[in-house]
């Protein structure tokens, strides 16, 4: 194994590590600090977009590092669905840093897992995607497939919403805000997924990518 190859699987073991234990944190976190029945808390905790990108993040990162050939490597190894996955995670450290951030002021282990999931580890990721993922399989019509994910986890988040009166986010609480301002706080949302995705697949296939 030569010395850049060492680096990469050193370099994906640290960023499972890293995402794993960020995950765990925040989950012992909201279970130790819950005022709602445990089943009630662990559908709030997969409830965050935040919570269920890190979570794509740590097991992308641990499918690649045991590299075994099967169909579960063979889509996390795809460029499309590693750039899927960093446009995913760059929405989420964005919209937390220029949003969230100022709503809550989170101290201690509470504070180290909100700076794991929302700042450390989109740039981990990012750095990932920059380096390793080969630019030549992505095209422009692989986008449509990627919004599915986002799309689905609104109309899941506006669904559940109706029914429990619970909204993980402010800008999505219909509550609140009504249906209306929601769309358009959704349509925005989904156009930042759609500029971002572009940007990222521009970049790629003009980019020079060491390939491990």
């Amino acid at each position: 194994m030569n010395k850049d190859a060492s680096f990469y699987r050193w370099y994906i073991l640290a960023g499972a590590l890293i995402g794993w234990f960020a995950l765990i944190l925040q989950f012992t976190l909201t279970m130790l600090h819950r005022s709602l029945p445990v089943a009630t808390s662990i559908i709030k905790y997969f409830s965050y977009f935040t919570i269920l990108t890190n979570l794509l993040v740590a097991i992308c990162f641990t499918v690649l590092w045991l590299h075994k050939n099967n169909k579960l490597y063979k889509f996390f190894s795809r460029s499309s669905t590693i750039t899927a996955i960093n446009v995913y995670i760059i929405v989420v450290g964005a919209v937390y840093n220029l949003v969230l951030r100022k709503l809550g002021h989170p101290q201690g282990f509470f504070k180290l897992a909100d700076e794991l999931l929302h700042s450390v580890i989109p740039l981990i990721f990012l750095i990932f995607w920059w380096i390793y993922v080969p630019k030549r399989s992505l095209e422009w019509r692989q986008l449509g497939g990627w919004m599915l994910y986002p799309l689905s986890y609104l109309i899941y988040t506006l669904i559940h919403g109706a029914l429990t009166d619970y909204y993980p986010y402010p800008f999505v609480n219909v509550t609140v805000l009504g249906y209306r301002k929601v769309f358009f706080n959704c349509c925005a949302i989904t156009l930042a997924f759609l500029v971002l995705s572009f940007i990222f697949i521009a970049i790629k296939r003009k980019q020079k990518t060491k390939i491990i």
